[in-house]
């Protein structure tokens, strides 16, 4: 399959170049006349309310734990992208990881393995993500934490200033969740847990859990129902659902 056409340079900036025309002839307007700021921010509010609204709506998704759901809102848009034998289960193996269903993600990743390809090989990254967060859960503690090393160590992808700290703070955050479960938590390794969980809600909680274990191993049992404060009801098919039972227990002995 050929690759698409890319755009144009003066076109990919046409968007950047709209905007920027926009606020200097708002900044403009507000100079004449400050009673204009009113309309005008009402304006752009509207503008944006749908994605944030969308935004907002996504997030609640990934924070319910309903995993069928997540899978469904992403397999909407990306059955028809290049390579969808393998990049289909590999996201859903992503998803069924993030919330503990190991079972599931295990056959996901073994069908997006048979697929190979391109798209396999392409993936290392997300792969040494899904296999240390089901290493981890398994029990294989010093697997996992060799995985998440070796996610550390890979290269940085392209993107923004912003794309690219957000996903070195998740490496090092699944670092930690490695650690944690291996009870060989450093020091700073709960406050890496908590900006991980409110940087990505898809692995909130999973990071949530991580954070718990540190509290309990750090004697601060406490802390514990706090942390866990608006988790899902997980199934029996989740970790996480023994460990939610096993950390409470801890927190109320």
């Amino acid at each position: 399959m050929s690759s698409p056409t890319p755009r144009p340079r003066a076109l990919a900036l046409l968007p950047l170049a709209v905007a920027a025309f926009g606020a200097v002839l708002a900044a403009q307007t507000i100079g004449h006349d400050p009673r204009s700021a009113v309309p005008l921010l009402a304006f752009a509010a509207l503008l944006l309310a749908p994605a944030f609204v969308g935004r907002l709506r996504m997030r609640r998704l990934l924070l319910s734990g309903d995993v069928e759901r997540v899978i469904a809102a992403w397999e909407g848009s990306i059955l028809r992208v290049p390579h969808s034998e393998t990049v289909v289960p590999l996201l859903r193996a992503t998803a069924y990881a993030a919330y503990g269903s190991i079972e599931a993600a295990r056959r996901a990743l073994s069908r997006a393995a048979a697929a190979k390809g391109p798209a396999w090989e392409a993936a290392l990254e997300q792969r040494l993500f899904v296999e240390t967060l089901l290493d981890t859960f398994e029990g294989d503690r010093e697997t996992a934490t060799r995985k998440a090393e070796a996610l550390q160590a890979l290269p940085m992808g392209k993107g923004s200033l912003l794309a690219r700290r957000r996903m070195a703070l998740l490496r090092r955050g699944l670092a930690a969740l490695a650690r944690a479960f291996a009870h060989a938590s450093r020091a700073g390794d709960a406050e890496l847990l908590g900006r991980a969980a409110a940087a990505s809600p898809l692995v909130h909680w999973a990071m949530r859990y991580a954070e718990a274990v540190v509290a309990v191993d750090s004697g601060r049992a406490r802390e514990v129902p706090a942390l866990l404060t608006g988790a899902p009801q997980w199934p029996r098919g989740s970790a996480f659902h023994a460990y939610h039972e096993e950390l409470i227990a801890r927190a109320t002995s």
